[in-house]
C-alpha cells in the first residue's frame, strides 16, 4: 500500500517532475498537453511554471499507458548512439540540419525516416530540444558545451527584461544564449564546430532569424572585435590554465588588470566586458573561489574602485554543469557617462535556495555593502560573509523555521508506506540485468538501468537495483563503485505485484526527499536558535519548558 491517499492528493509536481516520474523528456510532456484533450489542467502554479496534482497524473499516465511503452524518442535516441557513439553533439547537430533544411547528405538514409516520423508528431524544433534535453542530461557531453536547466533559469531571472542584441563569447549548444535573448538579436562564439552547428540550428529551429554563431577560440581569435552589445552572458570553462595568457599580456582588454595564469575565469570576465556597450550589462557565471582566492585580489579591487562590478549572487550548489559546487553571478555594469557612479555593491545570498528556484531573494538574504567597506586587505566577494552580518529578526525567523519543520514533520508521518510482515525471503527466481539488456527489456547507458518494456515496472527496477545485496555486486573489493551493473539480479514477478512494490518504492523516495527537506529545515531552526540566544535576540521561554 502506498502513501496516504489525501497526503497524494495534495502533491502538486511541475513538468520537469512528470517527465522524471513518465521517463520522458520535459518536450514530451509539452507534447501530451497539446495533443490530449484530456491531460490534467494546473492546478497551481503560474502560466509559465504550472504546477499538477499528482494524483491527477499518476491516473492520467495509467490511462494512457504512458511511461512505460519505449517512446519514438528514446528509439531514435538509441539509433543515434549506435552512429555516433560519443560524439553525440555532431550527431544532434546533422539531426538539426537535416530538419532545417529538409535534406542533409551528413545524415544517414537510416535515420532520415526516424527523424521525419518524429518531427510529424510534433514539431522539428520539439525533436531537437527533446534529444538535446536528454544529451544535457545523459553526461555524455563535455561540460564547456552546456549549462544546466537550473542556471539559465537563474540567469534568466538576474537579466530582467532584455532589449537590445545579447552575446555570448562561450556559447556551447546555444543553451544559455537562446533562452536569455528570446527574440532579441544574438550573437555568440564557439570553439567547439560541433556544438557551433547545434546551436546555429537550435536558432533556426525556433525561427530566430537574428542569430549568428561564430567559430574559434574567443580569447585568441577573437571573432566580434567590433560587437557591443546591451547585454553579455558568459558560462566560461573553469580551471583551464592554457588560455593563452603568455601571447595575450598586453592585450588592451585586461581593462582591470592581466589576470594569473590560474585566474582564467577572470580573463573571460574582461573579455566579455569589452563587448559591453555604453549602459550595458554582463553577467558572467563564476567558481566562488573567485570571489577571494589571493591571485585576482587586484583585478577585484579595480572592478570595484571603478563602480563596475554591481551585484554578486551566491547561487545553490549543484547547478553548473561539470561539478557539484556553488557558483557565483557577477552583474556588472559599463557606465554610459551620464548616470552617477554606484556607491555599493549588491550581495545575494541564496546558497541555502532550491536549487530549482524560486531565485526571487528575501530581504534577509540580500545587502548593499559601501564599496569601501569592499576595498581592504582581502576585497572578498561572497555574499555570505557580508550578508550575515546584517542584522536578522531573530524572533520572526525563528517561529517561522520551528512552524516549517514541525509541518514538515507532519507531511512525513503520511508518507511512509504502509507495509505488511513479508515471508522472510522473496521466493522464486531472479534475472540477471544483463539478461534483461538481451532481451530488449532495459537499456543499460552510463551505469544506469532505464526499463523499455510495458512488461517492466520502471520503480520497480530502480527500487530492487538500489537494493544492499546489488549495490554490494555494484562495488569492488577496494570499495570503489562499478558503473557496470549487468551483475544485479532482479525478482521475476508478474506485472501486479511488479507495480505493487514499484508504488512502495515510490513512496520511499518520495519520503526521502522529505526527509532531507527536514533535514534543512531543522538545521535552519537550530542555526538560529544558537545565533539568538548567543547574541541575545532570544532566551530560554521560561513559561514554556521542553
Amino acid at each position: 500500500m502506498g502513501p496516504d491517499r489525501h497526503a497524494v492528493a495534495d502533491t502538486l509536481v511541475t513538468a520537469v517532475e512528470i517527465a522524471r516520474i513518465a521517463k520522458v523528456t520535459r518536450a514530451a510532456v509539452s507534447n501530451w498537453r497539446r495533443r490530449y484533450p484530456d491531460f490534467p489542467a494546473p492546478a497551481g502554479g503560474t502560466d509559465r511554471n504550472p504546477l499538477f496534482a499528482l494524483a491527477d497524473v499518476d491516473s492520467w499516465l495509467a490511462q494512457h499507458d504512458k511511461g512505460t511503452e519505449v517512446s519514438p524518442e528514446v528509439l531514435l535516441w538509441q539509433e543515434l548512439r549506435g552512429t555516433y557513439g560519443d560524439d553525440m553533439i555532431r550527431g544532434l547537430a546533422d539531426v538539426g540540419e537535416f530538419l532545417v533544411s529538409g535534406s542533409s547528405d551528413a545524415l544517414a538514409p537510416a535515420l532520415r525516416s526516424s527523424v521525419r516520423e518524429l518531427a510529424d508528431q510534433s514539431t522539428p524544433a520539439e525533436v531537437v530540444e527533446g534529444l538535446t534535453e536528454r544529451l544535457v542530461g545523459s553526461g555524455r557531453m563535455s561540460a564547456d558545451q552546456t549549462v544546466t536547466p537550473q542556471l539559465v533559469r537563474a540567469v534568466r531571472f538576474f537579466a530582467g527584461r532584455v532589449t537590445g542584441t545579447v552575446f555570448d563569447p562561450a556559447c556551447g549548444i546555444g543553451s544559455l544564449l537562446l533562452a536569455i535573448a528570446g527574440d532579441s538579436a544574438a550573437a555568440g562564439q564557439e570553439i567547439n564546430t560541433e556544438a557551433a552547428r547545434l546551436a546555429s540550428a537550435r536558432a533556426r529551429l525556433r525561427g530566430l532569424a537574428d542569430v549568428t554563431i561564430m567559430t574559434g577560440d574567443s580569447l585568441r581569435d577573437d571573432q566580434w572585435k567590433e560587437l557591443r552589445a546591451e547585454l553579455v552572458v558568459c558560462n566560461p570553462p573553469v580551471n583551464v590554465t592554457d588560455w593563452g595568457r603568455d601571447e595575450l599580456l598586453l592585450d588592451p582588454r585586461w581593462e582591470f588588470g592581466a589576470p594569473t595564469r590560474a585566474e582564467g575565469e577572470l580573463a573571460w570576465l574582461q573579455h566579455s566586458y569589452a563587448h559591453v556597450g555604453p549602459g550595458g550589462r554582463l553577467i558572467v557565471v563564476m567558481p566562488a573561489s573567485a570571489a577571494y582566492r589571493k591571485a585576482g585580489r587586484r583585478i577585484r579591487a579595480e572592478l570595484v574602485r571603478r563602480a563596475a562590478l554591481t551585484q554578486v549572487v551566491a547561487l545553490p550548489a549543484g547547478m553548473a554543469a561539470s561539478h557539484s559546487q556553488a557558483v557565483h553571478l557577477w552583474l556588472l555594469t559599463r557606465p554610459s557617462g551620464t548616470e552617477p557612479a554606484g556607491g555599493a555593491v549588491r550581495m545575494v545570498d541564496l546558497s541555502d535556495n532550491d536549487p530549482e528556484g524560486p531565485f526571487d531573494p528575501t530581504p534577509a538574504q540580500v545587502t548593499d555593502v559601501p564599496l569601501i567597506d569592499l576595498l581592504d586587505d582581502e576585497v572578498d566577494l561572497t555574499p555570505a560573509r557580508h550578508v550575515s552580518a546584517v542584522a536578522i529578526d531573530h524572533v520572526a525567523e525563528y517561529a517561522a523555521a520551528c512552524e516549517a519543520t514541525l509541518g514538515r514533520l507532519e507531511e512525513l508521518r503520511a508518507l511512509l508506506p504502509h507495509l505488511a510482515p513479508g515471508p522472510g525471503a522473496l521466493d522464486g527466481a531472479t534475472v540477471r540485468v544483463s539478461e534483461l539488456a538481451r532481451a530488449g527489456l532495459v537499456e543499460v547507458s552510463d551505469g544506469d538501468v532505464l526499463a523499455a518494456s510495458d512488461h517492466l515496472d520502471a520503480d520497480f527496477l530502480r527500487g530492487f537495483l538500489r537494493s544492499a545485496a546489488n549495490i554490494r555486486r555494484s562495488t569492488s573489493g577496494s570499495g570503489s563503485f562499478r558503473a557496470d551493473v549487468r551483475g544485479s539480479r532482479i525478482p521475476q514477478m508478474g506485472i501486479d505485484d511488479q507495480r505493487r512494490y514499484g508504488a512502495a518504492f515510490r513512496a520511499l523516495d518520495e519520503f526521502e526527499r522529505h526527509l532531507a527537506d527536514l533535514a534543512k529545515q531543522g538545521e535552519r531552526a537550530a542555526s538560529l536558535a544558537r545565533d539568538g540566544l548567543t547574541q541575545g535576540a532570544l532566551r530560554p521561554d521560561q513559561q514554556r519548558p521542553r
